[in-house]
Parts: C-alpha cells; sequence; structure tokens
C-alpha cells in the first residue's frame, strides 16, 4: 500500500519531468579553443581563429561553383549562412538565404563536403560553436572581407551546458537495439514462422530473441505501424499507437510506458470472485548503438481460481504464511488473496556482431515447443548473466543464473542460494536440419564456500566439473534437441533430457528410479490451409519420476520453490494441442491438454513417489518398478479459450475475454489432492511482456 501511495502522489511529477527533459534546446557554450582544422594543430593557441577563418575560405572558394543564373544574369547581393562545428567537429548547416534556391542550395552542398575537424572545447570537453557568414555575390576573394565569418556569440560566453540538450524525432530505435523482446506467445507466433522457412540460418531455440535476432526475417516495427490509427490527439497516439513517454536525442533515446495487468473472473465451481491489479512501470533506454537498458517493477495484489490460490499456497515458504506465485515468486496474504511485488530487468550489450552479452533479473527458455524440459519461463524471475555467441551455423548459449530455496534460509534469515551454469549449442547442419545439444548443472551454496568458479568455465560437459568438486556438491542435466524443417509450413521438434541414465538397467527392463529422463515431440503447422497468421500445434511431453530431484534438499531443479523447466515437475506424460490466429489488431487461440500423472500422497513427501522436486529421493517408494503415474495417479483435462483486442501494438497492450476449463479426477481423495472441475471465466487488461501460464 506504501508502494500504492508514492506512486500516485508523485507520478504527476515524473510525468511533468519527461516532458520537461522533451523541449531541449540550442546553445553556445564558453570555449578555451577554435575548432581546429588538420593545418591548424601546430600554430600557436592565439593564431587558431585566424588560421580556422584562412582554412574555411580556402575550402569555400576551392570547392564553389556559381550557379549559372548568377552568372547570367549579372547578379549581385548578399547571401547569408548560419553554421555550427558540433562536439564531433562535424560542419552542420542551420540556415541559408540568398535570392536563389540554386544559390542556397550549392552553400549547403560545399558546407556539407567540408571534412571532419578537431571540435572547439570548454574546459577540456568538446563543445557547439556557432557562427554567421555574411557573403558577398558573387563569391571572390574579395568577398571575404575580415568580418565575413562572425561568431553567433562570443566563445568566452557561456550558458548552461544543460541548455544543449537536443531531441528529435522518435524513430523507434527500440527495433534496431539488442533489447529483448518480451516473452508472449501470441507476439512470438507472428514472427517465428518466418525464422522456421527452409534455408533460413536462424536459432530459434534460445529465448528471448532480440530485435536485432528478428529484423532479417520480418519487420516487427513496419508491421506494428501498419496498426497505427491516425489520432491527432496526444491521448489518443499514447493510448492506441505509442509509448507513453518517447524521447530520442542524438546519440541516445528512452521510453517509459506504465503498464497495467487488471483482471476480474469468476470462478464458478469454487463460487470465487477473482481479480488481479497490477501496476507496472516500464522503461527501456539505448546509449550509443552497442548499450540498452530494460527495467520494469510490479506492484500486484491478486486472487485467482481456487486451483491456482491452493497452488501457490503450497509452493509457499514452509511453515510460515508466505506464498509463491506461479511464473511470479514470494508473495503474502492480503485481504483474501495475496500481494506479490515483482521487479524485473537487465543490461544488454553487444560485445560484437556476434557476441551480446546480459546481465540482470528475468527468465529463459530453451526449446521450440510450448513446453521446454530444459530451461523454461514458468518460474519466478531470477538473477542471471548470459553471454550468446553466434557465428557461421553456430549459436552457443550461457546462462550463469543464482537461485533460491525459501525453506531454507541463512542465519541471516535470508534465502538460501544456488548457482546454476547453463550451456546451450545450437547447430544448422542442413537447411533443414537443427540440433542442439543443452547441459546444466546447479552446485550448492555453503557456508564457507561462496561462489564456485568452475561455473565460470563456458565449455560443454559439466559433469566432470563436478565429480571432481564431490559427488554431493551439486546436480547436471544434459539434453540433446533437434528440430527439422518438412516445408517451409511444417516443422517438427523434440527434446531428450537426461537427470540419470543407465544402459544396463533399460536393457533389464526393470524399471529402475535411476533412468531419470524425459522426452518431447512435437509438430507446428503455420499458415495452416492457406490461411494466413493460422497456427496449429501438437505435442507430447513424458517426464519419469524422480527426474530434476536429488539427494541433497538443497540442489532441486526449481527456484522460489518453482519447477525451472516443465510446470508439472515429474511423473507425467502429457498431449496438448494448440491453435492461435491473428488479423489485424484481433487475435485468438484455443489449448487442450490432456495428462496422466501421478501426485504425492503425504505433505512430507513420505514415502516419495517423484513427482514434486522439493521431495528426497532417498525415500523413493523402490528401487525397480518405477512407472509414470505411480502415487495418486490422475487424469488430467485442461481447456482455454481467449479472444483479444491490441489496444496498443507497440506496448503489446491487450484487452480479452478467457475461459477455462480444468478437471482433475484422482484415484484417491486425499489433502493434497481431490477429484476437482474447474470453469473459470476471465475478461482482462494486459500489458502482455510475459507468459501467464494457468495450466497446472
Amino acid at each position: 500500500m506504501f508502494f500504492n501511495l508514492l506512486i500516485m502522489k508523485f507520478l504527476p511529477f515524473v510525468l511533468a519531468l519527461f516532458g520537461f527533459m522533451a523541449s531541449g534546446q540550442n546553445f553556445v557554450s564558453k570555449t578555451e579553443n577554435y575548432p581546429t582544422f588538420p593545418a591548424c594543430e601546430t600554430v600557436l593557441k592565439s593564431e587558431k581563429e585566424t588560421c580556422f577563418k584562412e582554412q574555411l575560405k580556402s575550402f569555400i572558394l576551392s570547392n564553389y561553383q556559381e550557379p549559372a543564373v548568377i552568372s547570367s544574369e549579372n547578379y549581385t547581393g548578399l547571401a547569408t549562412v548560419i553554421f555550427e562545428v558540433d562536439t564531433e567537429g562535424e560542419f552542420q548547416v542551420l540556415y541559408v538565404n540568398s535570392e536563389y534556391k540554386v544559390l542556397n542550395e550549392e552553400l549547403e552542398r560545399v558546407f556539407k563536403a567540408l571534412p571532419e575537424i578537431s571540435p572547439a572545447t570548454y574546459n577540456g570537453a568538446p563543445t557547439y560553436v556557432q557562427f554567421r557568414m555574411p557573403l558577398q555575390i558573387p563569391l571572390t576573394e574579395s568577398s571575404f572581407q575580415k568580418e565575413a565569418i562572425q561568431k553567433e556569440k562570443p566563445l568566452e560566453s557561456y550558458q548552461s551546458e544543460y541548455e544543449n540538450i537536443q531531441t528529435k524525432k522518435f524513430t523507434y530505435p527500440q527495433y534496431n537495439s539488442g533489447l529483448n523482446i518480451p516473452l508472449s506467445h501470441e507476439l512470438y507466433n507472428r514472427f517465428i514462422p518466418h525464422m522456421d522457412k527452409i534455408g533460413t540460418n536462424a536459432h530459434t531455440a534460445s529465448k528471448p530473441y532480440s530485435y536485432t535476432e528478428i529484423k532479417p526475417y520480418y519487420n516487427l516495427e513496419e508491421r506494428n505501424q501498419d496498426l497505427f490509427y491516425d489520432k491527432e490527439s496526444w491521448f489518443g497516439r499514447k493510448f492506441f499507437n505509442e509509448n507513453t513517454v518517447q524521447i530520442q536525442g542524438e546519440n541516445y533515446w528512452f521510453t517509459f510506458d506504465i503498464g497495467a495487468d487488471l483482471q476480474v473472473g469468476r470462478d464458478f465451481e469454487g463460487e470465487i470472485t477473482t481479480y488481479n491489479n497490477t501496476r507496472a512501470g516500464i522503461l527501456q533506454a539505448g546509449l550509443g548503438k552497442k548499450f540498452n537498458v530494460y527495467t520494469v517493477i510490479y506492484e500486484s495484489q491478486g486472487k485467482f481460481a481456487g486451483y491456482f490460490n491452493d497452488l501457490a499456497i503450497d509452493r509457499g515458504r514452509a511453515n510460515t504464511s508466505q506464498v509463491s506465485i506461479p511464473g511470479r515468486g514470494i508473495g503474502e496474504p492480503y485481504r483474501d488473496g495475496f500481494d506479490y511485488p515483482v521487479v524485473e530487468g537487465y543490461l544488454s550489450y553487444d560485445l560484437a556482431d556476434f557476441m551480446n552479452i546480459q546481465f540482470g533479473r528475468g527468465k529463459n527458455f530453451i526449446g521450440d515447443g510450448y513446453r521446454s524440459l530444459f530451461l523454461s519461463d514458468t518460474p519466478s524471475p531470477h538473477a542471471y548473466f548470459k553471454l550468446k555467441t553466434n557465428f557461421w551455423k553456430f549459436e552457443y548459449t550461457n546462462i550463469w543464473s543464482s537461485l533460491r530455496n525459501p525453506n531454507t534460509t541463512t542465519e541471516g534469515g535470508a534465502f538460501l542460494t544456488k548457482y546454476m551454469a547453463t550451456h546451450y549449442l545450437s547447430y544448422n547442419v542442413t537447411k533443414r536440419l537443427n540440433i542442439g545439444l543443452f547441459e546444466s548443472v546447479l552446485i550448492e551454496s555453503e557456508p564457507n564456500r561462496g561462489f564456485d568458479w568452475n561455473l565460470l568455465n563456458p565449455v560443454l560437459f559439466y559433469n566432470m566439473v563436478e565429480y571432481s568438486t564431490g559427488s554431493r556438491s551439486g546436480t547436471s542435466l544434459i539434453g540433446l534437441s533437434y528440430k527439422y524443417k518438412w516445408t517451409d509450413r511444417i516443422n517438427s521438434y523434440g527434446q531428450l533430457i537426461i537427470d540419470e541414465f543407465s544402459v544396463d538397467e533399460v536393457r533389464a527392463g526393470n524399471k529402475s528410479w535411476t533412468n531419470k529422463f524425459g522426452f518431447q515431440m512435437g509438430v507446428k503447422y503455420a499458415n495452416a490451409f492457406n490461411v494466413n497468421n493460422l497456427f496449429f500445434q501438437l505435442e507430447y511431453n513424458q517426464v519419469r519420476p524422480y527426474t530434476y530431484s536429488h539427494n541433497t534438499l538443497t540442489v532441486h531443479y526449481t527456484n522460489d520453490n518453482q519447477p525451472l523447466a516443465h510446470l508439472w515437475g515429474a511423473n507425467f506424460r502429457e498431449f496438448l494441442f494448440i491453435t492461435r490466429y491473428k488479423k489485424d489488431r484481433f487475435y485468438g487461440h484455443a489449448k487442450f491438454i490432456f495428462g496422466e500423472r501421478g501426485f504425492e500422497t503425504n505433505a512430507d513427501n513420505n514415502p516419495f513417489y517423484g513427482t514434486d522436486l522439493l521431495g528426497d529421493e532417498r525415500l523413493r517408494i523402490a528401487d525397480e518398478g518405477i512407472t509414470i503415474g505411480q502415487g495418486n495417479r490422475a487424469n488430467s483435462y485442461y481447456g482455454e479459450f481467449e479472444a483479444g483486442f491490441i489496444v496498443n501494438p507497440t506496448t503489446n497492450l491487450k484487452a480479452y475475454i478467457s475461459l477455462i476449463h480444468r478437471k482433475l479426477d484422482v484415484s484417491q481423495n486425499t489433502a493434497l489432492n481431490s477429484d476437482r472441475t474447474t470453469t473459470w471465466l476471465n475478461l482482462g487488461f494486459r500489458t502482455d511482456i510475459f507468459n501467464w501460464y494457468y495450466d497446472y
């Protein structure tokens, strides 16, 4: 509530400040040194002004070509040129005036041809200097009298440097930047089909993409601006077309948006009125061509359908009232719902054309499917450092993450930290086939140990590192992925994740618990049946019990008690079908998920059936005979329909209506799980910059 009061109190001031910043003015700064041509570098400081004027006069006389009309009419008169030498040492023509347009154009051409020189300086820093030059036409040596080149203001006088801040027309530079495109299934579905065409060298598994990554395949700026309405009023432009605040200068830009996620709905079976009230501030910026900044602050309160509320409580911090909102993070009870603040953001820098680094807090996704068995965007945001390298037919992604275990705290009361290093190497074998190698290692942060510098090794095969640091020091996963493009519109994909695997045990056919693995198979069909923007997707996922779990409870594959890969954890098989369609600003999707799952029977996970990733595999039910669905077996069905309207394509603000129908049939009704049917109708108004998953 305190945060809300601060926003209400200071928001008008902040907006007024942004508006004032947008009104930059020109000035002539106090200076110590004149602009300097190369020929004047060695002259005395007292002679630099004379040398500057002589070099300028010589260049103009040598390059000026008198227009024919001047000669033919024996014209005599005066032309005035106002120009400046900017902080880069470049000549900028500000104003040209004479009686002939062709003469204006010729003088402007001559000044544009002037070479870059050393700029004027004030206190050692480059500064602008502005000049006025009246010229007698026809132009001859005598036209340049001593006073012909006049300073607009004495170089010794100055105004505040602040007044030199200049802005120009906003050209939406974010679309040409290294910023991430926010993870949104609806948004990504617009351009991934273009990246999936046969013959492209795109790598589509490592997400989020940057704007520069998709630009060769899809002009997102042009497509969004095609949707702009013709609005004259400030409110109309900001609400339907533009960023709330957008400012661009000579070598910088930034935008600020007021975001929202406002929902109201009804869980009919649970007789619960649901809502979500999120207010957000979103800042994007670019400094130069390589450095970019993104940050978003969410302040939220919400109450959801019964099954989702129960999940948030169940995944909360043990023996406390704190909850863990799926996909969002740690929260607290608030009236009859939850309060859950979230902060995301990162710094992005292009080290080279082939390499980008990011440091921040957010989410990453590795895979071509709707789900990922490697790394997904389903858990809450976390701190990370990412290095993405793209060369020839390869893309190599390295992610170092800092994750939290809320159930375990340090002596000071902070959540215990664990560290994860993730590698993903993508290789376009042919114009149709892509394969990927995945590896991830989790190492706990122990007292007196701190960060393990072995994690910084960017090379694959961490199993050897884990073994060399002690068998209980961490856990590692390896994986293999593929994608094959059958046509420009149809491709298949898949993943194989291996936690532990024994060939001998597989051959024995005894269904050993040590065979901890899962796989995914899927197919996508874009522009289905020759209908533009109609999309179909079929996907099958299966993960055996005990996968992602460990006997060291601090290195389970989670963050804030939420799975890092598939949101069901382990011990399941799932089949899903998704269809999407978009027309102009209207969009819609339908999603159907059928699954077989095995749940734990006791809250303390004893015995442990291998579903809950927070369980201890030493409490497993057996060494052999392990099957998917063991424990409290359940059949689950999930259907979701959503239709919406893109209110603002620049910010991806949407208004929508959704209907969710979920049914869970368990073998045995327990305190943890029981037969349950949910029908949830929801209306929303949302800035769509992250994926909400309700299909638990």
